[in-house]
């Protein structure tokens, strides 16, 4: 049912927050009922069912590309924290005294 849901909704986030889910877990389970077709020089017959074979390869690459983005704004915050750690002159935050 989520991944019906999946298929027709036009916003993901908000799909997968009114199901409780992360949208990974959709897209997860998604690729696992529906595999991606390997064979090379297949087309489906009808115009239709080659428009919806190209809107599914479209929707996976823009998974992936979601997911990308998602870890590098993930990598820039880090990024981001670790200059905020260190002084004006950049360079690196003095360590505590041990106390010795």
């Amino acid at each position: 049912m989520c991944v019906e849901r999946l298929k027709q909704s036009d916003n993901i986030v908000e799909l997968a927050k009114e199901l409780g889910v992360h949208r990974r877990m959709l897209y997860r389970w998604r690729d696992q009922l529906e595999p991606v077709e390997k064979k090379a020089g297949v087309q489906p017959q009808s115009g239709e069912a080659r428009l919806r074979h190209e809107v599914n390869q479209l929707k996976r690459a823009l998974a992936e590309k979601t997911l990308e983005v998602d870890f590098f704004k993930g990598a820039l915050q880090k990024v981001e924290a670790r200059r905020q750690s260190q002084d004006v002159t950049g360079a690196k935050a003095s360590t505590t005294k041990s106390g010795k």
